[in-house]
């Protein structure tokens, strides 16, 4: 029994853990994007790097040629439509509105903002069915939560809303990059279903990603609305957005299976925050400042999280 236990705490740990490393992503990405002073770019840095190093791993990787064949066959017998395996489009557009968001805001109003954007299109997400599996009725809890998350936000800016320099635009952003997670989760999802391995699934989205992310940019420098710039030469961590990405997704399809999704979900968000808060402490953002709103509403969040958790616990257990 003590073993047991040990494990749990072990891999709750983790599960807190790969949330604390999502906050680090926000912030690597962040400062990446604010030395280049090109969100996009900075994007494609980091969308490009998971790619290689997941790349390498796919060569070596049985499971996920496998999953690859498995994923071709669904394709070609119409099981899945192709349109859906460019959900790592969303992905790339997730990390250029992250990179061009945290550097304006912080990453712990970004984390607040970003989860309350997943929250409340996980209700849309769910009553059409995109997740695969029919369509799934909303729970009163569920919208209490989605709605507890949504006024977090407003909570941890109340302070800001009559600043000079607050960036409203930049908060609806960070909702909407949110928002853009929560669909890439249903279809990656679905894509799961076919492919039956995480790892190919995260492949995809790899090549998706950096696929739109070059396409967005050629698309900006034919307009005359960016220019490549030479990557800064440190420091070192500001490079590591794509590489956390990859380790995260090893680490979260090891966790997850023997935790469960809403185990996980609930440690793992609890790290992001407090991580994201720290982070914003310690080794904050330029022109970033934690006021006790924001600490409220990163309480808000959490319980917003644990409100939609809990129902859901008592589902699973039926």
């Amino acid at each position: 029994m003590a073993k047991l236990k040990s494990r749990a705490l072990r891999l709750d740990g983790l599960a807190a853990l790969s949330g604390v490393m999502i906050a680090f992503q926000a912030r690597a990405n962040g400062e990446l994007s604010y030395r280049l002073d090109n969100a996009p770019q900075a994007a494609l840095v980091s969308f490009s790097s998971g790619l290689f190093f997941i790349t390498i791993y796919a060569i070596f990787s049985p499971k996920i040629k496998e999953g690859i064949k498995r994923l071709k066959a669904a394709v070609s017998s119409g099981e899945i439509p192709k349109i859906r395996l460019l959900a790592g489009a969303l992905g790339g557009a997730f990390v250029a509105l992250q990179t061009s968001v945290v550097p304006l805001i912080g990453v712990a109003l970004y984390s607040v903002a970003s989860i309350a954007g997943q929250s409340a299109v996980s209700l849309l997400v769910d009553r059409i069915g995109l997740t695969g599996g029919g369509v799934k009725l909303i729970s009163p809890r569920r919208i209490a939560a989605a709605f507890i998350t949504v006024i977090a936000v407003l909570v941890s800016v109340i302070d800001k809303l009559e600043a000079d320099n607050f960036q409203l635009f930049a908060l609806l952003l960070a909702l909407i990059a949110g928002a853009l997670v929560g669909v890439q989760r249903a279809l990656n999802g679905q894509i799961n279903e076919y492919s039956q391995n995480s790892y190919t699934t995260s492949l995809l989205n790899f090549i998706t990603g950096t696929s739109f992310l070059t396409l967005f940019i050629i698309i900006l420098i034919a307009l005359g609305r960016v220019e490549l710039q030479p990557l800064p030469g440190g420091p070192w961590w500001i490079y590591t957005g794509g590489v956390i990405g990859v380790i995260y997704i090893a680490a979260t399809s090891l966790i997850v299976q023997h935790l469960g999704v809403l185990t996980f979900t609930l440690f793992s968000v609890g790290g992001q925050l407090i991580a994201s808060l720290l982070l914003d402490i310690y080794s904050p953002t330029q022109g970033v400042s934690v006021s006790w709103y924001l600490v409220s509403g990163i309480a808000m969040t959490y319980i917003g999280v644990l409100v939609g958790g809990v129902r859901q616990s008592r589902l699973e257990r039926r």
